[in-house]
């Protein structure tokens, strides 16, 4: 898992990637002034990097495990496949914010937000960041809040004069801090604990540490900016 991760590996398991153009949508959406310096075409290009992708490390590594551990190979696929079926949902739903990401790019609704966030002043960084703490206490992943709510992150930053980086990083940052409240994380902590028609205790309890957790990470992101 290590070794897969490491860019000089990365970008070799990268060659075999395919590139899939997107038809009618590639090159026909354009980001204008003041989004962008100059208006640019977008490009809509599915990259499936297939080899290079985490996923493929995982499915390798569980295999791997399964075979150390004893396990028959049709044993691995039957155990593969239950999985898939319980988790078959929450891949759906995956897919779905994944998707609403790019409807939320390409339709522009991020750079109307962003101009809007951008309102907000100085006190955006702290604001942005508990954005990104929202963007997972809804969806349950920084992943999807990532795709949510980075681009609008970015463009608000240039609008501006904020490190767009930072506050991309930021809404990770803050979004991690979202994760203890999300549906998900609270319904696995009932279920591990086996402590069922609990959930709502359990958001009660967490919700104050989760709240000022992405505080303190938006007042650190604040003086990284202005301070630091």
């Amino acid at each position: 898992m290590l070794i897969w991760g490491l860019p000089p590996v990365k970008v070799f398991l990268d060659k075999p990637s395919l590139l899939i153009e997107i038809p009618i949508l590639d090159q026909n959406v354009v980001r204008m002034p003041p989004i962008v310096p100059n208006p640019t075409h977008e490009s809509a290009i599915f990259k499936f990097n297939w080899l290079s992708a985490t996923g493929t490390a995982i499915f390798l590594t569980g295999l791997m495990n399964g075979l150390m551990l004893g396990f028959k190979p049709n044993e691995i696929i039957q155990f593969f496949a239950h999985s898939i079926h319980d988790v078959r949902f929450s891949l759906l739903t995956i897919c779905g914010m994944v998707s609403l990401g790019f409807i939320t790019r390409f339709s522009g609704m991020d750079s109307t937000l962003g101009l809007a966030f951008a309102s907000a002043g100085v006190l955006y960084p702290l604001f942005g960041t508990l954005l990104g703490w929202l963007g997972v206490a809804i969806t349950g992943s920084d992943t999807s809040s990532n795709m949510l709510f980075g681009s609008l992150q970015t463009i608000t930053a240039r609008q501006l004069g904020i490190d767009p980086v930072v506050m991309a990083s930021a809404n990770s940052a803050g979004g991690v801090m979202g994760k203890m409240i999300d549906a998900q994380s609270i319904v696995i902590a009932s279920t591990a604990t086996r402590w069922f028609g609990h959930e709502s205790e359990i958001l009660r309890k967490v919700f104050v540490h989760s709240v000022a957790l992405a505080l303190i990470v938006g007042l650190i992101v604040t003086a990284e900016i202005y301070l630091i």
